[in-house]
């Protein structure tokens, strides 16, 4: 099986730090108390949007690894030494 090992790195890498950005971003996951002020509520609520935008984020970077994974196993590299393949024009 032919399988390109820089392109099958890269993909486990950015795999792997997707699903650690992704537990780190939900283990600490702003919550809220009772009798808090309007403005901590707003501060709050930003801090939780900025927490699920940072989510979002962690899960494209987590599908891009996952795409550059079954990428690396159809990619085929081409020798240096290998002739290039040239199109003959048909004579009429």
């Amino acid at each position: 099986m032919l399988v390109d090992k820089k392109i099958l790195a890269g993909g486990i890498t950015m795999l792997v730090v997707g699903i650690i950005i992704v537990i780190n971003i939900n283990a600490t996951m702003p919550v809220g108390q009772s009798g808090m002020t309007e403005e901590e509520v707003i501060d709050l609520m930003t801090k939780q949007q900025e927490n699920k935008d940072m989510n979002n984020l962690a899960g494209i970077l987590i599908g891009i690894g996952f795409l550059l994974i079954l990428i690396s196993f159809g990619a085929k590299r081409r020798r240096k030494d290998s002739p290039k393949k040239e199109e003959k024009k048909p004579t009429t």
